[in-house]
């Protein structure tokens, strides 16, 4: 029966795995189906453009960005709603550690205890509890059901838990203060990691405004230098006409000059906001893959904002 419970439980795993695998492919597509759209429009062979008269460089990188969202979008929220959904799930175990705890004290074994403590309300955690329960209910050993718990759950959290857990009941000692030590352990780093993520989010919130400072200091020297620029062009131009009978190098150089600054505006702030993203990440969870979703809200509000300019 254990091993059947394992089996099923390693095909929900394999169906977690082929999620995330789905996800991957689905972004991977979008990222390679973009990407040859604006290859195309690099080369000039369609013209598949957001305004009318761009040149084919400026569609490259609006095609190109949307092949980058297309990538990290649905990927970066995939993961953060899987970040989301283990965090809930681990938020709940202390409050379940701690009931199987007391109902040990009163003489119950560790099967006995968990059982009993099943009939509670543990959020996210509930549904994993009662499965525990009904496999313990069927003959599947404690430790047996806390490992196919930890198969199925899979966090570093509750492999550890899970894995003291288990070494306390095979050893014979009092399972109800181990339990109580591991839930005072595991509340304990959850309030620190509140803490941590309280600090954290306040330098989040400084990189999401220095990100939109670099965005208002782009538009201001779009809607006020450069054109100054292009209107010094004309009049040296028309200067030079008149008192030399012929255009100035620099009047004529000028636009294209101008031009290539905004090109160069658009890349920085490509990399500016695909960089922010992954601090925003690793500040807030600790791993650069979960600040995709930061680095498409970024991208995003700079790809519309340069549609608008």
């Amino acid at each position: 029966m254990a091993n059947v419970e394992l089996q099923k439980a390693r095909v929900r795993l394999f169906q977690k795995a082929d999620r995330k695998n789905a996800i991957v492919a689905l972004s991977t597509v979008l990222l390679l189906f973009f990407g040859f759209i604006a290859f195309l429009n690099l080369i000039d062979s369609v013209s598949l453009g957001f305004r009318a008269g761009q040149r084919p460089m400026e569609r490259f990188l609006n095609w190109f960005v949307i092949a980058i969202l297309g990538f990290i979008g649905p990927y970066g929220f995939f993961l953060a709603k899987r970040h989301r959904e283990m965090k809930l799930i681990e938020r709940r175990l202390p409050d379940f550690l701690r009931d199987v705890a007391e109902a040990g004290r009163f003489g119950m074994t560790l099967a006995d205890a968990i059982v009993v403590s099943s009939a509670g309300r543990y959020g996210k955690l509930t549904p994993e509890i009662k499965k525990m329960a009904a496999q313990i209910t069927w003959g599947v050993p404690a430790t047996e059901a806390l490992r196919l718990f930890a198969v199925r759950v899979k966090t570093p959290m509750v492999a550890r838990i899970v894995a003291i857990i288990v070494k306390s009941s095979d050893a014979g000692g009092d399972v109800a203060d181990v339990l109580t030590m591991v839930s005072h352990d595991t509340k304990e780093n959850q309030m620190t990691e509140d803490e941590r993520r309280i600090v954290m989010s306040t330098y989040i919130a400084v990189i999401y405004i220095s990100f939109m400072v670099f965005l208002v200091t782009i538009w201001i020297l779009n809607v006020t230098f450069l054109p100054k620029m292009l209107e010094a062009s004309g009049a040296l131009e028309g200067e030079a006409g008149g008192s030399l009978g012929g255009a100035s190098p620099l009047a004529s150089n000028l636009p294209e000059v101008v031009y290539n600054i905004r090109v160069a505006f658009f890349i920085a702030t490509i990399v500016h906001a695909l960089g922010d993203g992954i601090l925003a990440g690793v500040l807030d969870t600790g791993k650069i893959p979960n600040g995709m979703r930061h680095s498409f809200v970024m991208l995003m509000i700079a790809f519309f904002s340069f549609l608008i300019l």
